[in-house]
């Protein structure tokens, strides 16, 4: 059998926040449109996924490690890339699109920003 290169080099930026459920179509808004200028600029996938069942008895639930109170909805998203390296360079074009700059006010954001866990990661498997 041949041996995929599928997930060889992929690389993933991931994030995981609470949104409180008043603003939570101001930030899906807001992720579309991001998204859109992401893959503009060459990410391979971005994801956004909302918090569907985050009662786990096992390990440290996902609302836990958000730190999410009951009115809060937790996000975990990650955007895909060919390598860090072309993330890097996507990232260095998103920093400067002003569309983007246009929506990412520190004082106007629809999350508390000090409590958004984020990391880069090597992708190890992918199917």
């Amino acid at each position: 059998m041949a041996k995929s290169n599928r997930s060889k080099g992929r690389y993933a930026d991931g994030f995981l926040l609470a949104i409180p459920k008043r603003k939570l179509a101001a930030y899906v808004k807001m992720s579309k449109k991001a998204g859109k200028v992401w893959m503009e600029h060459g990410a391979l996938e971005y994801r956004e996924c909302a918090g569907d069942d985050m009662n786990i008895k096992m390990g440290v639930p996902f609302a836990k490690a958000a730190k999410a109170k009951s009115n809060e909805v937790v996000f975990f998203s990650w955007i895909v890339y060919r390598s860090k390296k072309h993330r890097d360079s996507v990232n260095e074009k998103i920093m400067k699109d002003p569309r983007l700059e246009k929506m990412m006010d520190p004082n106007d954001m629809p999350f508390d920003m000090k409590r958004m866990s984020y990391g880069g990661f090597n992708i190890k498997v992918n199917f």
